[in-house]
């Protein structure tokens, strides 16, 4: 900690390096050097590192307002099978000592936060009702 209330600490090395994995592998994917079709539309969400930067976890969502089982199946597997592209790709731009091993996965967070929405919308209407 920086010893200075109301400012929060300086982020770790993993954190920094996750940010700018993040920002490069989203210009990967909109710049199109992926061109495998069951990748439009994917954007990463987040990025976290272990502390030695060896081991990555990428979180990616898809653009479209619905997406089946079957399209994040799809991306995750297009993902997966470019690891060793991304790696090639990423290693000079980020010049790290040691590439991160590159795992995907899909950002859930999205759908729990929906699913809450729903239930409190819902305990919202029942609450109405009940009131009348």
């Amino acid at each position: 900690m920086n010893g200075r209330p109301g400012q929060s600490p300086k982020p770790s090395r993993a954190q920094r390096v996750g940010g700018r994995l993040k920002a490069e592998l989203m210009e990967l994917l909109l710049r199109g050097g992926l061109r495998d079709p069951a990748l439009d539309g994917v954007y990463v969400t987040n990025v976290e590192l272990t502390a030695d930067l060896r081991h990555a976890r990428v979180y990616f969502r898809l653009t479209r307002p619905t997406v089946s089982a079957k399209d994040q199946q799809s991306a995750l597997a297009a993902l997966s099978g470019a690891h060793g592209y991304l790696r090639r790709e990423l290693g000079p731009r980020l010049q790290l000592q040691y590439m991160p091993d590159l795992k995907f996965f899909w950002d859930e967070g999205f759908d729990r936060a929906a699913r809450v929405d729903a239930v409190l919308a819902e305990i919202r209407r029942e609450d109405e009702e009940g009131r009348q």
